[in-house]
């Protein structure tokens, strides 16, 4: 089975430890249960938004370092209005910001959190360009 190196905080060992026995153990439940929660919360939202608001979304994350206490439904939302209101980002991709605010509204946290997972991924992986956005937004649209 291949393995994956991660990095944790002290606090994040001491809990895996305590709740699972060893740092493996807990990586090993880990990260395939939030791959596959990452997963289906794209593929449930899969469909949903139109590559314009998709776009929007994307370039709401652009240099933007997600952490966990800001994977929230409350925190895309303000992400993707600031985007709006002040760069008019929603305009630049042609999309309506009333009807992308609508669709973001109806999200739960949990999918609200995968597609800031899913947006901030496309910016720090390889070697991205704004370019490459119809590639990577046609996944889930």
């Amino acid at each position: 089975m291949p393995q994956v190196a991660a990095r944790v905080s002290d606090e994040h060992e001491q809990w895996l430890k305590e709740y699972f026995r060893t740092k493996s153990a807990g990586a090993e439940f880990v990260v395939p249960w939030a791959v596959d929660t990452f997963f289906r919360s794209i593929n449930a939202v899969r469909g949903q938004f139109s590559t314009a608001e998709l776009k929007t979304v994307l370039e709401a994350h652009k240099d933007v370092k997600l952490l966990p206490d800001q994977s929230r439904l409350a925190y895309l939302q303000l992400r993707v209005q600031d985007a709006c209101e002040l760069n008019m980002t929603h305009t630049k991709y042609g999309a309506s910001k009333a009807n992308l605010e609508a669709k973001l509204k109806r999200l739960n946290d949990t999918q609200a959190a995968a597609l800031m997972i899913w947006a901030t991924a496309f910016w720090v992986s390889k070697e991205q360009k704004e370019s490459d956005m119809e590639e990577y937004v046609r996944q889930i649209s």
